[in-house]
């Protein structure tokens, strides 16, 4: 196996020790922030440690958020406990933009899936398949999937959600085709 050679002078960890660490928790009254860590003997609560540019560019609610995980992952031994700094994840806004009316087919609009796929790298959401399929392509093979699954949600649910052609349920599956 051939070695590569990294350069550290132009970031990685050369960087990461130079950066100035805060601890977000622990903010001072004139705005500023305590340097990271903690003595021994110190009665600070456990610390929530980034760089100061990350902690300048935080809105106040993102380091709350940051903290609270923090502390509630509590540390179990003499080793700090890891915790992400910023919350990764989670559905785009719940607005016309981004989700179809249930009259429409109640369904993701090409819109809230780019935003989906934003939020959750990596994701592979696609839109409905709502056009005309050759048997047996991925597009016919996902139809097939989705109905199956929905049906089964179909079947799960109220009584009153079975019956009723406008439930999200309903319109959704037949904007698959189901």
């Amino acid at each position: 196996m051939a070695y590569q050679y990294i350069n550290f002078n132009k970031g990685g960890l050369n960087k990461w020790f130079k950066e100035k660490w805060v601890d977000i928790g622990a903010p001072k009254k004139d705005g500023k922030y305590q340097p990271c860590g903690r003595s021994k003997t110190s009665d600070r609560k456990y610390p929530k440690c980034v760089p100061l540019a990350k902690a300048t560019a935080m809105s106040g609610s993102q380091k709350a958020s940051a903290v609270s995980r923090k502390r509630s992952a509590g540390n179990t031994g003499p080793k700090p406990t890891n915790v992400s700094t910023l919350k990764r994840g989670g559905m785009p806004a719940r607005n016309k933009k981004n989700f179809r009316p249930t009259e429409s087919g109640a369904g993701m609009t090409e819109a809230g899936v780019q935003a989906y796929r934003r939020k959750n790298p990596g994701s592979k959401l696609q839109t409905a398949v709502t056009g005309k399929v050759k048997p047996g392509s991925k597009d016919a093979n996902r139809r097939k999937s989705y109905c199956a699954r929905s049906l089964g949600q179909l079947k799960r649910s109220s009584e009153k959600t079975r019956n009723d052609p406008n439930s999200r349920i309903r319109q959704a599956r037949r904007r698959w085709k189901c």
